[in-house]
């Protein structure tokens, strides 16, 4: 799924012009990324929930030579799908 995609479902749904669909999409994407920052975890109901999670830091391998390599400690988001979702696919 693209921001194009929801722009375009946004702009069908509500009969807005492109610019204000994609504008509509942003905001959305904004909206979300915020919460997340904010609290941690942002859920849709009957979709799913979105959570941020620590990451440890840990060693890892370089593809390329092999050589073993330091990756830093940081965050990463998780997504768990509500049990609606996961019976509708």
């Amino acid at each position: 799924m693209s921001k194009a995609f929801i722009a375009q479902v946004i702009q069908d749904s509500a009969d807005l012009t492109g610019t204000a669909a994609n504008r509509a999409a942003a905001d959305l994407m904004a909206a979300i990324v915020h919460e997340l920052k904010k609290s941690g975890r942002f859920t849709l109901p009957s979709f799913g929930t979105f959570i941020v999670r620590k990451t440890k830091a840990r060693k890892a391998l370089n593809p390329r030579t092999g050589e073993a390599i330091r990756v830093k400690a940081g965050k990463t988001v998780r997504f768990k799908a509500s049990p609606s979702l996961r019976k509708t696919v």
